[in-house]
């Protein structure tokens, strides 16, 4: 049986009909082939695949040190896959619907301190090299916005709102929504455009073929493993050692949120979150915030400790 066929017949699914995005099509593609080649390996067809054998692959991923969370989405994926599978009469049914996944661990997201966030956009502000604007540009709108890295490299500037503070962005699943940003994001994107952006597109003669808001320092529209490049050398150049990366702006942008009182249900829509379970884990950080700070300050506590 052609096993390849198939995988690709269904990452086709979920591009032309479910519209996933190609991050989430890759993801799949990963871990479908990962199973393929367990089956290729042990020498079973796809329609002998029962719970024993799904036991034994399980097995053998977290002996080769797979993380739970991980041996969880390949689950998840090959569950839809053989949903596929059996709706397209090429196996008779689902073995995937009885296993239950591996319970995981519950990992907290990391987040800045409103002290940490204040003294990093403070230093940031400092600099006087040419690419100041642009980095001071992009720490504002991840933390003033919430946007994933994904998201915010394509931004263009006809997305943007700049009288009414607010940017178009297209989200996961080729959504859309409307995100607001704050007065200091504002002006922070006024300065780069006007005094930073051009200079940068002129002198490499890209300013009619780029018109995304954030460029690298050759003029091209950005990438996500290019923000991440920037984000640690914002570290470098700040002396701000708080291991930056794009989803801790992120977090930061939902916990301070809700620490100040706003809706879990506005934050879910400003994050894109498909469901309310994925907002709620911001719910957990704050508690966690809460009591390390109760401990830290309480002098009971302290003793206790």
């Amino acid at each position: 049986m052609n096993n390849e066929k198939y995988i690709d017949q269904f990452l086709e699914y979920l591009r032309y009909y479910l519209n996933f995005s190609q991050l989430t099509i890759n993801s799949y593609g990963f871990d479908l082939r990962n199973f393929d080649k367990f089956l290729t390996q042990e020498n079973i067809d796809i329609d002998d695949v029962d719970a024993p054998i799904i036991r034994n692959y399980l097995s053998i991923q977290l002996a080769n040190g797979i993380s739970k969370k991980t041996c969880c989405r390949r689950l998840s994926a090959l569950r839809h896959y053989f949903d596929f599978l059996v709706e397209n009469k090429i196996v008779a049914d689902n073995p995937f619907i009885f296993i239950k996944s591996p319970k995981k661990e519950i990992r907290y997201p990391q987040v800045l301190y409103v002290e940490q966030i204040n003294t990093l956009l403070k230093r940031n502000s400092e600099r006087d090299d040419e690419l100041a604007l642009r980095d001071q540009c992009i720490l504002e709108l991840l933390y003033a916005s919430g946007v994933r890295v994904s998201e915010l490299v394509k931004i263009k500037l006809k997305d943007i709102d700049i009288r009414n503070r607010s940017i178009r962005i297209l989200g996961k699943g080729r959504k859309e929504r409307i995100v607001p940003f704050n007065k200091s994001a504002q002006d922070a994107i006024k300065k780069y455009v006007n005094n930073s952006r051009d200079q940068l597109l002129i002198r490499y003669s890209l300013s009619i073929q780029n018109d995304y808001l954030l460029c690298n320092s050759n003029g091209k529209p950005l990438t996500t493993r290019g923000v991440e490049y920037i984000l640690k050398d914002i570290e470098k150049k700040t002396g701000c050692n708080y291991d930056l990366h794009p989803h801790l702006l992120r977090h930061t942008f939902a916990t301070h949120l809700l620490e100040g009182g706003a809706d879990l249900r506005v934050i879910q829509e400003l994050l894109g979150h498909e469901s309310l379970n994925t907002t709620q884990i911001y719910t957990h950080v704050t508690e966690e915030s809460m009591k390390n700070q109760f401990e830290a300050a309480h002098p009971r506590a302290k003793k206790n400790k």
